[in-house]
């Protein structure tokens, strides 16, 4: 049987909107100007205690205010230490991103253990 995980009612997610914009030569195409604005920024001014923050994918990164870029979102992805205990940056969760993944090993060993003890600890309050 497939291991099954929840995520709990404390921890919300705030998307970037509704609808994919679709794809393009090289992936998905960036969100819409207006979606960050409509679809973020509300939700995010109702949560003023945001202990920890995945910041998943390029265009996620771009519009994060709390994240510095780096020349690539590898170079960001490898300077995780910079944000954190507060905001994680990550790539975004793909098939295409299986060769970056082969890449860079790193990032599962090194990265993904990460943010399961923050937001353990986070809910046990």
């Amino acid at each position: 049987m497939p291991r099954r995980s929840t995520i709990p009612a404390a921890s919300p997610s705030c998307r970037w909107g509704s609808a994919i914009p679709g794809t393009g030569s090289s992936g998905d195409l960036p969100p819409r100007r207006e979606s960050a604005p409509a679809w973020r920024a509300p939700p995010l001014k109702l949560l003023p205690a945001i202990e920890l923050t995945l910041v998943i994918g390029q265009y996620a990164l771009d519009w994060h205010p709390r994240t510095t870029r780096k020349a690539s979102l590898t170079q960001t992805v490898q300077d995780w230490q910079q944000h954190w205990p507060s905001v994680l940056p990550l790539p975004h969760p793909s098939l295409r991103n299986n060769i970056w993944l082969k890449k860079n090993p790193w990032f599962a060993a090194e990265i993904v253990p990460m943010p399961r003890g923050r937001i353990a600890a986070l809910l046990k309050g």
